[in-house]
């Protein structure tokens, strides 16, 4: 029996290392086909959601069209493979993707058990509760008994448990496989309550009927540092997705846009000459060509534009950059230094 049990261990074990060895040069698997496969969910308004065209935008979106603009130095050369909370881990496991940018919570158990590295976190959010306005309630600590629509397979079920086993409340949940069922079943009131990130909470009452009609309660009961994800195994990948993630952070704290980026190819700033690939070639260790970023910045934006024209305060959804600011602003975004 032992030996039985050591014989499966080793297939085992050689069948994970085929598995990643199937995928450890995922850049030229991009390259060959062409253009990057990236995982998304559903639709979430200002994250990742596609128009009536089926042509893709959000904040999620946009990282890997930034992808794809420092690889291909083209942002559509993206396709999209929308995954529920439960499919998005296995999809990137198995090779159907080649990018996870899909409001996805780092966490540690996600980091160590499942064969994937976060890249790093593109959007700060912490768990909420939306609620109706008529029914009157003004804090989370009201809602002991009420019934909560929630998806599974999310941390935000794990952390609506702890928080009201934490306050003594009875926890009374109604629970749904995808986020668009969780949202409809709250919009025809079969439950008085709807929790998740709270971006997503504000994104999916802008597409309300009347917005005004829900509010989202003041408490905030967990940390939920959203991130784009890839498989490990593959160096290369990862270092080249989690620097273009840096770039778009760099370009915003040096001031450069995608209105200016051609003008500030002659800056005397020695840090926009190394991002821009005017001194110095950074691409060439990650397998790209010495204007990479150059290329993110034109076609993309930088972090904030990307914030802005997605989320921010002059969109439907209005968020604040609050923890999303740049460290200079107050906020957690950083970036380390290409040099």
């Amino acid at each position: 029996m032992q030996k039985t049990l050591v014989t499966f261990a080793l297939a085992a074990s050689l069948g994970l290392i085929g598995a990643s060895a199937a995928h450890a040069d995922t850049l030229s698997d991009v390259k060959a086909k062409g253009y990057i496969q990236c995982g998304v969910t559903g639709g979430v308004a200002g994250f990742s959601a596609p128009d009536a065209n089926n042509v893709w935008a959000g904040l999620e979106v946009d990282f890997c069209r930034a992808v794809a603009a420092a690889i291909f130095n083209n942002a559509d050369s993206v396709r999209y493979t929308p995954l529920t909370s439960q499919e998005r881990f296995a999809a990137l496991s198995a090779g159907e993707i080649d990018i996870l940018s899909r409001t996805t919570t780092w966490t540690m158990s996600r980091d160590t058990d499942l064969g994937i590295s976060f890249l790093g976190t593109m959007y700060y959010d912490g768990q909420g509760f939306m609620v109706r306005k008529a029914d009157g309630i003004e804090s989370a600590l009201d809602l002991s008994g009420a019934a909560i629509c929630i998806e599974s397979g999310t941390t935000t079920e794990l952390n609506a448990a702890d928080y009201f086993a934490a306050n003594n409340l009875e926890f009374n949940t109604v629970v749904f496989v995808d986020q668009d069922e969780v949202v409809k079943a709250y919009e025809d009131g079969r439950c008085d309550v709807y929790t998740t990130d709270s971006s997503a909470l504000a994104a999916e009452r802008s597409k309300f009927a009347v917005p005004d009609d829900h509010i989202i309660l003041p408490e905030i009961i967990s940390k939920e540092p959203l991130g784009p994800v890839v498989r490990q195994g593959d160096d290369l990948w990862f270092k080249i997705n989690r620097w273009a993630y840096y770039a778009l952070l760099e370009a915003e704290e040096l001031g450069v846009t995608s209105a200016n980026v051609d003008e500030m190819l002659g800056s005397d700033n020695p840090a926009i000459k190394r991002l821009l690939g005017v001194e110095g070639d950074f691409g060439a260790p990650i397998g790209l060509t010495k204007d990479w970023a150059y290329q993110i910045i034109k076609l993309v934006g930088n972090y904030g534009e990307a914030f802005e024209r997605n989320v921010g305060p002059s969109t439907d959804i209005g968020l604040e950059r609050g923890l999303n600011a740049l460290w200079t602003d107050g906020g957690l975004q950083y970036a380390p230094p290409i040099r």
